[in-house]
């Protein structure tokens, strides 16, 4: 029998993220997105991972939509030390950081207030917040530039 149940995550992970991951490549990126770094819990080599840009000031928030299931969430329990990008076209850089997951924090509610700051971050915090299964919020302390 045929389930529908996985597309959504299918979907993102075959399709949007490598369009995503192309654009920074390209030095196009796409306006609300930004680029996780971590690194893999086996292998020890750079994952790269398309996500909203959640930059506020010296904090990077981000929300994973399938919680601890997620394998860049996991990458960053056995090794939080991290890397986003962001910033469009020739600004675009990358800043260095500390991960750590927030338990006790309403992952929802951190979607509404990073929503506030602009339509790009908007939409892709609402794109994002339609395929969450079982949110999670994850704060980056970033290191300073």
């Amino acid at each position: 029998m045929f389930s529908l149940a996985g597309m959504p995550r299918v979907l993102q992970q075959r399709l949007i993220n490598p369009i995503v991951r192309r654009a920074w490549d390209w030095k196009i990126p796409i306006p609300g997105d930004a680029l996780l770094e971590t690194s893999g819990r086996r292998t020890g080599q750079p994952r790269y991972t398309p996500v909203c840009d959640g930059l506020d000031g010296d904090v990077f928030w981000l929300v994973s939509q399938r919680g601890r299931r997620a394998d860049w969430v996991r990458n960053v329990e056995a090794d939080p030390h991290v890397r986003v990008k962001v910033g469009g076209g020739p600004r675009a850089r990358w800043r260095a950081g500390t991960a750590r997951l927030v338990e006790d924090d309403d992952p929802h509610e951190r979607q509404r207030i990073l929503a506030r700051s602009g339509f790009m971050r908007r939409l892709c915090l609402r794109t994002s917040k339609a395929m969450n299964a079982n949110p999670l919020t994850v704060r980056i302390d970033l290191d300073p530039p």
